[in-house]
């Protein structure tokens, strides 16, 4: 078999300088490596620099997980999601993570894919990690395996979660304010023929939204035609749109009830 050139080098395995490599080089003491890589610690300019300067030349680095462990932190927070593709979930992705890294955590996305049993398995792999916190994004975990994960002192937020979970932290959407906000802005402006676009999942956020809608409709003396089904996805956004407008009297004004059925009644039209 021929080699190409480099492929011994590669095979060869990665060997990491140590803090106490760089003390020896720099001639100073190994807490004075850990101080000189530590914020805010208590160290002289020029002895800084002499570390630095012998780090760069052994091509160091700080492990941060072993500190971590010594001080029962790792620094690592943990992004649990589902549908990681689609437009609202990227878009939150992106930001969470520039933010928790310029604030020095270290990101970890854990992919749950469509599966909810699978949102239980990313958040056991959070636990082996040690991670300081965890944000669920996608799915409801059981309450058992997030007992596990604020017993072993992590943080758990559950984003926009239907089921509120003792002792961890929720944030989520007003849906009746939303969506009574939506009808108002509609009748302010002056549409008569209103419609509704929802998913044929039920969930008690999406059903909040579409309750208060037709309410607030109501309330105006509007009747609203309502198209339900499918799953909660760009595909059924579109196939209500295009039913509704291809009606004998199409809306001139319709709320979809997440921004994927949003994205697809707004193509129909």
């Amino acid at each position: 078999m021929t080699k190409h050139k480099g492929y011994e080098e590669a095979a060869r395995p990665v060997a990491f300088a140590s803090a106490q490599e760089v003390a020896r080089l720099a001639g100073v003491s190994r807490s004075a490596v850990s101080r000189a890589f530590t914020p805010g610690a208590s160290i002289s300019p020029d002895t800084r620099a002499k570390v630095e300067a012998a780090a760069a030349e052994l091509g160091y680095h700080v492990n941060h997980l072993a500190r971590g462990l010594m001080r029962q932190q790792t620094g690592i927070v943990c992004l649990v999601v589902a549908d990681i593709h689609t437009p609202y979930l990227s878009s939150l992705i992106e930001t969470l993570s520039r933010v928790l890294q310029e604030a020095g955590k270290v990101v970890m996305v854990l992919n749950a894919g469509r599966a909810s049993g699978r949102v239980d398995e990313a958040l056991r792999q959070t636990l082996n990690y040690r991670a300081d916190a965890t944000l669920v994004l996608s799915g409801t975990p059981y309450s058992s395996i997030a007992q596990s994960c604020l017993d072993s002192g992590q943080r758990l937020i559950l984003l926009n979660r239907d089921d509120h979970l003792p002792g961890t932290v929720n944030l989520s959407v007003d849906n009746a304010r939303a969506a009574r906000t939506a009808a108002n802005l509609f009748l302010r402006a002056g549409y008569r023929r209103l419609a509704l676009v929802t998913s044929g999942i039920g969930t008690p956020s999406l059903t909040a939204r579409r309750d208060c809608f037709l309410a607030t409709a109501r309330e105006a003396g509007r009747e609203v035609a309502v198209w339900e089904g499918g799953a909660t996805a760009y595909e059924s956004g579109l196939q209500g749109g295009t039913e509704l407008f291809a009606s004998d009297d199409p809306p001139d004004a319709v709320f979809a009830v997440t921004d994927l059925l949003a994205c697809g009644v707004l193509d129909a039209a």
